[in-house]
């Protein structure tokens, strides 16, 4: 296998020798600039062996390069083991980005090849003022024999508490606002969330591949693969096209762009490079006002997304009774064995249309990777000691779901218990925010963190990201992490609150849940916005060393232990409900 990756990136200069190129930089993603690529255009993974969900690829005549970010070092070490390809690492002191290494080895007369499907026009700005950039559409199939295909999934439409007519309104009185003739959207939860649509193109996102060009008079939906047979898609292509929306094959995008000569409008940061290359008419461009739009929940939104927490916290409860129980009774239990339950009693839930990403089930040293890839075959079998990290969610009809929590299945170490203690702490400080309307989450990730910093310790990974409505798991553009983002938080926004700590070899330690931003209240200091944590799962407080709480955390992890208490246990099993009591007691 590891020969494999060598013999492609081989097969890739002798491509680059013919054609005289100096270099070829792939991205990890597709040509709407998704976080999870479908199979076809899982380019890094096919070219490297290396499985992340965030890594960028350069390969020259005598150099390949992956650069990544703290979250994949540990994984990226070991997958790129033997295949030639070395790591750069992002998101550090002493980063060197792609455009900065290709400076420093290549004079300006150098050409770089990209795929410019699978690169933002944004991302290859930098590069083409440096560089001749040439835009190569699928370069890979040129060796890359088996391919997989564009995916084409059933369609279907989703309530949301808001029309389809009505987001299209609002999207045109904008056109009108900004002086634009039309708007093109490539993002596909952009376009998901604009037609009230559905469907399993890639995996873990419920989206459909597609462009969506939207003009003050008319809209067209380019998202025909195939011939369509699926009564379910037959139905939401009817139910769209009643709202005024002509459906268009996918590959003709590039030809209707030119169809017309208005301004068009259009975001640099999710529109691919190949079809920004091929624009001949008059454009503006900007942030896509869609991503805002909809990171603010309506009120239906809001109400599913409660309903559907508790829901998923009586799944969670179950799994970690049965968790318990068997190991308890000397049962074997593999980290794979529990993720599969989890997803057992996650799927009984109504409702449910898969998981929101994979998994991570770890015990011991694998949950010392924040993105730690759980083995399906000779996974670590867990023992009653130690911490053990799982972190989840489902993707259901009334909203989408993330959690993590950490337990101890036996007894732990001191040093175990001080990091468990000193990320709940950090959890528990973003949980109880009050902040002045206006605030960015940048300006607040520090109260997750102070209670490791004291300790001479801290964690490489944001510490909240947004969460769609039966969307992307991982959505903005609001987060709460130290790189500098001033988009405000704002009330009907969902983020996580995350904070964690990782040592190699030892353990890790993530305390999660899901938090909306709600109204604080008005007085003479201006308007306030605060938290309301929709997530309800115990927090194990078994592993707490109390003495490191104070008196205001030890009420807040006491009153939300018996919030999940009493709104779960009605719907437990009577041996769960019993067995959650006990876990909730006062601390």
């Amino acid at each position: 296998m590891e020969n494999l990756y060598a013999d492609r990136i081989e097969a890739l200069r002798e491509m680059m020798r013919g054609r005289g190129w100096d270099a070829v930089v792939f991205s990890g993603s597709d040509p709407h600039g998704s976080e999870y690529p479908a199979e076809r255009w899982k380019q890094v993974e096919w070219l490297t062996g290396f499985t992340g969900e965030a890594g960028d690829v350069v390969v020259t005549l005598d150099h390949a390069g992956l650069w990544t970010d703290t979250r994949y070092f540990i994984q990226a070490n070991r997958q790129l083991a033997g295949t030639g390809v070395e790591l750069h690492k992002t998101r550090v002191p002493e980063q060197v980005l792609i455009p900065a290494w290709l400076r420093a080895h290549f004079d300006a007369d150098a050409v770089i090849a990209v795929d410019g499907l699978c690169q933002s026009a944004g991302a290859i700005a930098e590069l083409a003022e440096a560089f001749t950039v040439l835009s190569v559409p699928n370069l890979l199939d040129a060796f890359w024999e088996d391919r997989p295909g564009v995916p084409q999934t059933p369609v279907f439409t989703v309530e949301t508490g808001e029309s389809r007519a009505e987001k299209l309104a609002w999207l045109r009185a904008y056109l009108e606002e900004r002086d634009c003739d039309e708007i093109l959207l490539t993002a596909l939860d952009e376009i998901a969330w604009i037609l009230n649509v559905r469907a399993s193109d890639i995996e873990y996102n419920p989206y459909v591949i597609s462009y969506l060009l939207v003009s003050r008079d008319d809209a067209r939906w380019f998202v025909l693969k195939e011939a369509v047979e699926d009564p379910e898609t037959e139905a939401a292509f009817r139910a769209v096209e009643e709202d005024g929306v002509t459906l268009c094959r996918y590959d003709e995008i590039a030809l209707a762009l030119d169809d017309r000569d208005g301004r068009l409008l259009i975001d640099e940061g999710t529109l691919n490079y190949h079809l920004f290359s091929l624009l001949d008419r008059p454009v503006l461009s900007g942030t896509s006002p869609v991503g805002l739009r909809k990171a603010v929940k309506n009120p239906v939104e809001i109400a599913r997304m409660r309903s559907v927490h508790v829901r998923d916290g009586v799944a969670m409860e179950r799994f970690l009774y049965w968790l318990e129980r068997s190991l308890s009774s000397d049962r074997r239990v593999t980290e794979w064995d529990a993720a599969l339950q989890l997803g057992r009693y996650r799927a009984e839930i109504p409702g449910y249309q898969g998981d929101s990403f994979e998994t991570i089930s770890a015990w011991g040293e694998g949950a010392a990777l924040p993105h730690y890839i759980t083995p399906h075959t000779d996974a670590p079998v867990l023992e009653p000691r130690g911490l053990y990290l799982v972190d989840s969610g489902g993707q259901f009809l009334d909203g989408t779901t993330d959690i993590t929590r950490t337990v101890p299945l036996g007894p732990c170490t001191d040093l175990e218990r001080e990091d468990y203690t000193l990320v709940l702490k950090g959890h528990i400080g973003l949980a109880t925010a009050v902040f002045p309307e206006g605030t960015a989450g940048c300006q607040i990730d520090a109260l997750a963190r102070i209670p490791l910093w004291r300790a001479l310790r801290n964690f490489g990974h944001g510490t909240g990201h947004g969460v769609g409505f039966f969307l992307g798991v991982h959505e903005g553009p609001q987060d709460i992490r130290q790189n500098f983002n001033r988009q405000p938080l704002m009330p009907g926004m969902i983020t996580s609150n995350e904070p964690g700590i990782y040592r190699e070899g030892l353990h890790g330690v993530r305390h999660e849940n899901l938090v909306l931003c709600v109204d604080g209240g008005q007085n003479a200091f201006g308007h306030w916005l605060r938290f309301e944590t929709l997530t309800l799962c115990h927090f194990d407080t078994s592993a707490v060393i109390p003495e490191l709480l104070t008196d205001d955390e030890r009420a807040w992890l006491n009153a939300y232990n018996a919030r999940v208490r009493d709104e779960l246990s009605p719907l437990l099993p009577p041996d769960v409900a019993a067995w959650l009591a006990e876990k909730t007691l006062p601390l």
